[in-house]
């Protein structure tokens, strides 16, 4: 792939992470996850409710190749709060279950159902 096409979907990375407060690229749509990781942070992001958009990397072969680079993480999903990438599958999962990921999502102003209040 060439650099003005990476060029270009970082571009357009960036205009996602600014545009929304909670993005998700990964594989397959929130409905629908075409991979197990990406099927687990959805799955976590649902049950707190948090709303967010999911970003389908196998739509688009530039901005699968491109988010890899502008988080230089290697691997997808890859979550971002209000511009800042949080990590992948492994680290929100270890979040939720520390209770750090509804913590940062609330002091970042995003609505957030905290199951630790029911």
């Amino acid at each position: 792939m060439s650099d003005a096409m990476i060029s270009t979907a970082i571009d357009r990375i960036k205009q996602e992470v600014a545009e929304n407060d909670v993005v998700l690229f990964m594989k397959g749509t929130p409905n629908f996850p075409q991979c197990g990781f990406s099927g687990q942070v959805a799955k976590i992001l649902g049950f707190l409710e948090v709303p967010y958009k999911g970003v389908n990397v196998l739509e688009d072969g530039e901005i699968r190749e491109g988010v890899k680079q502008y988080a230089n993480w290697p691997t997808i999903p890859q979550l971002y709060i209000k511009g800042e990438f949080v990590g992948g599958c492994d680290i929100i999962r270890e979040m939720f279950e520390s209770g750090e990921l509804i913590d940062q999502l609330k002091s970042a102003g995003v609505p957030v159902k905290d199951p630790r209040k029911a």
